[in-house]
């Protein structure tokens, strides 16, 4: 397990890379045998850590595909607090995909996730006031990966030209299950390199377990939470206020 998931080892990852020479390019400008570095985020639990990823992403003049759930119980894309984030994101320079979660619709044959793939699609199109060119699968059903055809009209991630001509790393439960990429392209893989992270795990305290990270977000969450009801409910308020003393 790797505790040393931090903004500033982030940094440094990709001041690495960049070093090796590798060039961060979007999806459909990866080329298999350039060090090209295609940056990828699929944001499962938390838009705040993702905005401050981008930040630090700005600052190193590299751009990222940041792959937002329209449908989650653990954030929602078009609150305020979120949509201010995801403007933020696109403010800097990054680019936002769907994540799209196919489980979420059992029974549904490819001519059908297509519709609803492409009906998700528009819908963060419409509200944000960008164009969606990729898809990233949320936790890929086996027959998603190496899967080769667009959906919903769009590429996804996991297209061969992507997902098996590139190089793949990905940082997914909090570790470097595919192999760390320092590793992976200073063995001496010329290939492209698709660098897939999920931004809660990196915006840690430093040392965090991923329980123990997910554990601060949750009680994080649960004092958002307390503080909302406060806003739309005067008697909790109230009540919160005499509880707290505050």
């Amino acid at each position: 397990m790797n505790r040393e998931f931090t903004l500033d080892a982030y940094a440094r990852l990709l001041l690495a890379l960049r070093d090796l020479g590798y060039e961060d390019v979007e999806f459909p400008e990866a080329v298999p045998a350039r060090r090209h570095l295609v940056v990828r985020h699929d944001i499962d639990m938390t838009i705040d850590s993702a905005v401050r990823m981008a930040e630090v992403e700005s600052e190193l003049g590299i751009g990222a595909d940041y792959f937002v759930l329209l449908r989650s119980d653990l954030y929602n894309p078009m609150s305020a607090d979120s949509e201010s984030g995801i403007k933020r994101i696109i403010a800097l320079g990054h680019r936002i995909g769907l994540h799209f979660d196919a489980s979420l619709y059992p029974g549904q044959d490819m001519e059908g996730l297509d519709r609803i793939c492409a009906a998700e699609c528009a819908l963060l199109e419409s509200w944000f006031g960008i164009a969606v060119r990729m898809v990233s699968f949320h936790r890929p059903a086996p027959g998603f990966l190496g899967l080769d055809k667009d959906i919903g009209g769009r590429g996804h991630t996991y297209q061969p030209r992507y997902f098996k001509a590139l190089a793949y790393c990905s940082d997914s439960r909090g570790g470097w299950h595919h192999g760390h990429p320092l590793g992976l392209v200073g063995s001496g893989d010329p290939r492209a390199l698709q660098l897939l992270t999920h931004p809660v795990w990196w915006d840690s305290k430093g040392r965090e377990s991923p329980a123990e990270r997910l554990d601060r977000l949750a009680t994080d969450r649960h004092d958002s939470y307390r503080r909302e009801l406060a806003r739309n409910c005067q008697p909790y308020a109230e009540a919160l206020t005499a509880k707290f003393h505050i």
